[in-house]
């Protein structure tokens, strides 16, 4: 291994399986000290457990890494304040967050709750949020007092966040929410030596498997390009010193492939140079319609 994050400290959120884990295991084997953070819940978010960070974090160390655990719950305020504290106590500082934790509770939008509304929207939208927020103050109390910081937030999107997906509005929502949020982080945390960037990954975990059985292992040893490990070589370029020129940005990633949504652009339009009357609207967005792209196809559609 190269060792491009020596010495760089990382909180990995949601790390205790899937993409998560790959993230945690491929940031200790380039020289990174890590705080493998999971609440132990279920594919729905329910119980919790410290056994998955507890057995993530002790397969570091028996790889010869460093690794605590820690089983904050990523959308409580103060927890993830105390995560921080974490791993500016048990390593001397903080360089990277990777926010990844989440849970689904897929339902046709009709048929949605509130309560199924909210516990998505939390873990994911303010799971995303709260861990940054405490790292960002960190970081910003340090680049004011002069001290030279070069850190990284890493958010998890989707492609259901960036066109949406049938039965998955709550979590589209989210996650469209999170690539905006990715911008804003961008904006206004690079005067403090902060970037922020998103990945839109595809991969096998254990909230994918039920629904694309298709991702399978290949049974013929082949490349398995739907392996969460193919996920984290970008993940941990982007927590590296080397991506400190790269910020904004939301990448989509699955098996082999790297590549970077454009997002939303301004497209065609007419400027009618005074207030369009209500009867002369239709046929004015008809005609920027037909000059504008088609919008890709929402998922399951």
């Amino acid at each position: 291994m190269s060792g491009i994050c020596e010495g760089r400290v990382v909180i990995v959120t949601g790390a205790g399986g899937g993409i998560g884990r790959a993230h945690a295991i491929a940031f200790a084997a380039e020289g990174a000290k890590v705080v493998v953070n999971d609440l132990g819940t279920s594919n729905h978010g329910e119980g919790t457990s410290g056994g998955p960070a507890d057995q993530v974090a002790e397969e570091i160390r028996a790889l010869g890494g460093e690794a605590v655990a820690n089983g904050a719950d990523v959308a409580d305020f103060e927890q993830t304040r105390q995560l921080v504290k974490q791993a500016v106590d048990s390593f001397g500082g903080l360089d990277v967050v990777v926010n990844n934790a989440g849970f689904l509770r897929d339902r046709m939008f009709v048929g949605t709750s509130e309560d199924e509304w909210d516990a998505v929207i939390r873990v994911h939208l303010k799971g995303h949020f709260c861990t940054a927020r405490h790292a960002a103050e960190y970081w910003r109390n340090k680049s004011k007092a002069g001290d030279a910081v070069d850190a990284r937030i890493i958010n998890t999107s989707s492609g259901a966040g960036l066109q949406g997906s049938v039965g998955q509005g709550t979590y589209s929502a989210a996650k469209g929410g999170i690539a905006t949020l990715t911008l804003v982080q961008a904006a206004e945390l690079g005067r403090y030596g902060v970037t922020a960037n998103a990945i839109a990954p595809a991969a096998r975990t254990r909230m994918t498997e039920a629904i694309f059985t298709d991702m399978k292992p290949p049974e013929d040893g082949s490349f398995d390009e739907n392996a969460p490990e193919n996920i984290s070589p970008l993940v941990v370029w982007l927590g590296s010193a080397e991506s400190r020129d790269v910020s904004g940005r939301v990448f989509e990633v699955k098996g082999g492939l790297i590549g970077t949504s454009d997002g939303w652009r301004d497209g065609p339009s007419i400027d009618k140079g005074g207030r369009w009357a209500p009867d002369e609207v239709g046929a004015a967005v008809h005609e920027v319609i037909g000059k504008s792209a088609t919008p890709q196809k929402v998922f399951g559609t």
